[in-house]
């Protein structure tokens, strides 16, 4: 499956002189579609899992050395390595700091080192480097679960696409079989969600929902409890899963706000900061903060205390609140539906720039705040076709926008300077 990341992989192979560190959650597809960019585009290929290769992790405990680090890997493996047409990718690297440390001198090496690594939670071992992190030495990117367009490219579906995109930017209504088939697709996709196990499972089943091995989301959530308890101190792995587990309470209240005192009755922040930290560190969570001015840089004013706290994936969410497929697709929970779709909505717009912001002014608030074209645009989010909102009308009024964004199940179109995107086409924004 095509991912938008290789665009990226793309660039860096035209100057390599940076080791390439892929950060993301688990079963994100990092492994995957680094081997797949390694395989295409270099004629040698070396794969080493510093998790299960313990000899070679240990090279890093005697060796920061890049000549010394290749010739012993040589003997280890019994190979001979040509720096001019191969790549080495070390997976798991996390296990290493040492290895993490040593790609400063792989960059500041005289010779043509291609390496790239990836690794479950390297984002909390940056946090946590206890060594010399290689600043300004390692190209990071990104991987977060399929977004919305990565689904339909996997579907195939590169017509309704490129249909989509010119309609956003006309505002033209798509005909109406067009618009309903991508709202089927979209309330799909948020049953499913965008790990790729998942959605790969769902093609394999001929696209029909009934038969999607859910079990898969599950296994995953299981994994991500699991790494809690092998990376963590006891303590703190309660704590992350106490929180971790909390989302869906939290998304479904009124004012979502995040507490601790949700999560537990005994939860403080100072005990439970660092866990929450961990678990916006790991991409598991996805943090919203409150920015207390509408204006630029939205960063500079946001109240540390006050924020939602997102699931890295929806489809993870609708497992984690047991809440069945069918209640979806029939609409029966509409209640929930829109935490579903506002938890969608916060996983489109947030890997574009990595932040997230809300607004409250008097006693609205709005969903997002984004900044495109120079400008801050507020944007509203509903999970059907009724789109009466007092909150994005007061906005308008009081600050005069160049333009708003209502995000729903209706159809393209622009009225009273309101921009309607349909919730298919979240993907079109900041694009």
């Amino acid at each position: 499956m095509y991912r938008k990341i290789e665009e990226e992989l793309t660039k860096w192979q035209k100057d390599f002189k940076m080791p390439l560190m892929l950060i993301g959650a688990r079963q994100t597809g990092k492994t995957y579609i680094l081997e797949k960019f390694c395989k295409k585009s270099f004629k040698n290929y070396i794969y080493i899992n510093l998790d299960k290769e313990e000899n070679i992790a240990k090279i890093f405990e005697e060796t920061i050395n890049p000549d010394t680090i290749i010739e012993k890997i040589e003997i280890i493996k019994n190979i001979v390595i040509n720096l001019e047409d191969t790549i080495i990718f070390f997976d798991e690297i996390q296990v290493s700091e040492k290895a993490i440390t040593s790609l400063k001198y792989f960059c500041e090496s005289d010779k043509p080192y291609k390496i790239v690594c990836a690794g479950s939670l390297l984002g909390v071992k940056i946090n946590r480097f206890k060594s010399s992190f290689p600043v300004g030495k390692v190209t990071i990117k990104y991987l977060y679960p399929m977004d919305f367009e990565e689904y339909l490219m996997a579907l195939k579906e590169d017509k309704l696409i490129k249909e989509i995109e010119t309609h956003f930017k006309s505002n033209e209504k798509l005909m109406e079989p067009i618009h309903e088939k991508a709202l089927d697709l979209y309330r799909k996709y948020l049953i499913l969600g965008g790990m790729p196990t998942v959605i790969n499972n769902f093609i394999k089943n001929e696209k029909n929902i009934a038969h999607v091995n859910f079990e898969l989301q599950e296994q995953i959530i299981t994994s991500y409890l699991a790494d809690m308890t092998k990376y963590t101190e006891n303590s703190e792995s309660i704590k992350n899963s106490q929180i971790y587990n909390a989302i869906p309470k939290e998304l479904a209240r009124n004012n979502n706000t995040f507490k601790y005192s949700i999560v537990s009755s005994e939860a403080r922040k100072i005990r439970y900061e660092s866990s929450l930290n961990w678990l916006l560190a790991s991409n598991m969570l996805l943090k919203c903060s409150l920015t207390e001015k509408n204006e630029s840089p939205l960063k500079a004013f946001v109240s540390e205390d006050k924020f939602k706290l997102y699931l890295s994936d929806v489809g993870l969410l609708r497992a984690l609140s047991n809440l069945d497929y069918s209640e979806i697709l029939l609409e029966k929970n509409k209640m929930y539906k829109g935490v579903l779709t506002e938890n969608y909505v916060a996983c489109e717009l947030y890997p574009r720039n990595k932040e997230l912001y809300y607004y409250n002014f008097l006693n609205y608030e709005i969903d997002f705040l984004i900044k495109t074209d120079a400008e801050i645009i507020p944007v509203e989010v509903k999970s059907g076709r009724r789109t009466n909102s007092k909150s994005l009308n007061e906005y308008t009024k009081k600050y005069q926008p160049k333009y708003s964004i209502r995000i729903s199940e209706k159809n393209f179109g622009l009225e009273n300077n309101i921009k309607s995107v349909p919730l298919y086409a979240v993907f079109c924004i900041n694009k």
